[in-house]
């Protein structure tokens, strides 16, 4: 009986933790989009310095993991602030990559298959071993997403998606995709050495690197505008305030993200992160009177269905130790 009830407080953890990323991160989109598209100020100037929210989020994520380790965390023998380096160095780049990427061609149908380059740079850099069923998992809500997303991508994107002129989008897309592969695997390795790496310990180091290295991108070369970036929000305050709850949200998103990394692995943070928008794009669906097509319902129950396989399997992968670990 203690198991099962172990099991299942671990099925409630993981449905928190996907709670949490998908409630912070969607309403985070909401704040991007009002901060890039509203005219702020009698002079409807707009913010332009998108890259600025980066080293925003950094700076309030790296204050809320050390307020946090100071205040809750006890333990000791976390892995060193200095082991975090290589991973946010890709973990900067990145999501910069995917930007431009983004400017270049639609590539929500690479992106939804992140988790594959996580499996496999996992496999490749850090030995790490799946099972069958893991791929199984993944296949299924990697080709349940693109598939998706294919059927409502437009024919004028779809023609963009085989333009000749796009390899630069996307050469940018194995890029981004890699190097998200190497941050997750990396991730994982860390939390595989020291065992008592907290969700805190993982947050107060990629963000500590994230902040120095976009310093320097955003104040340390003649092209930075991070000084263009304070001065607007001096002059409009109310792009200050937006841009603060748009960190806020990234704060409370990142404590979900690294609890699952740190309680899950990697992979299931992935998975959680790849399927956010596909549910937010279903939900808008059927509130907004777009009924979805039987394919496209089929797109969602293959989804799901990899969902709910990945957390049997973890369930049943708990079963087997604590089994292992009971006394005869």
């Amino acid at each position: 009986m203690e198991n099962h009830g172990s099991g299942f407080r671990r099925v409630l953890l993981l449905a928190f933790c996907v709670a949490g990323i998908w409630s912070a991160y969607i309403y985070q989109g909401i704040l991007q989009e009002t901060l890039s598209t509203k005219r702020f100020g009698p002079d409807g100037k707009r913010f332009q310095h998108l890259a600025f929210l980066n080293l925003a989020q950094n700076v309030v994520c790296l204050i809320w993991s050390y307020i946090m380790l100071k205040l809750w965390s006890s333990s000791a023998g976390g892995a060193p602030w200095w082991t975090y380096w290589s991973a946010g160095i890709t973990n900067t780049i990145g999501p910069a990559m995917g930007i431009e990427a983004l400017k270049l061609n639609s590539w929500v149908l690479a992106k939804s298959s992140k988790m594959i380059p996580v499996m496999l740079m996992g496999t490749l850099v850090y030995g790490i071993r799946y099972t069958l069923p893991e791929y199984i998992c993944t296949l299924l809500v990697a080709g349940g997403v693109s598939s998706f997303a294919l059927m409502k991508t437009s024919s004028k994107t779809i023609s963009k998606l085989a333009h000749p002129n796009a390899p630069l989008g996307y050469g940018l897309c194995f890029l981004n995709l890699t190097f998200d592969g190497f941050t997750n695997a990396t991730q994982d390795s860390i939390t595989a050495r020291y065992p008592k790496t907290s969700a805190w310990d993982i947050m107060l180091g990629m963000n500590l690197w994230g902040t120095i290295y976009n310093l320097f991108y955003m104040f340390g070369w003649p092209h930075g505008s991070g000084f263009e970036a304070i001065q607007f929000c001096k002059q409009h305050p109310e792009a200050a305030w937006d841009i603060f709850f748009y960190c806020l949200c990234g704060a409370v998103g990142q404590n979900f993200i690294f609890l699952t990394i740190s309680r899950f692995g990697s992979l299931t943070n992935t998975t959680i992160t790849t399927t956010r928008k596909f549910v937010s794009i279903v939900v808008s669906s059927v509130l907004s009177g777009n009924p979805l097509s039987s394919k496209q319902w089929g797109c969602v129950l293959m989804v799901f269905s990899g969902l709910s396989y990945q957390i049997y399997l973890k369930w049943r992968k708990l079963q087997r130790l604590q089994k292992k670990r009971k006394p005869m």
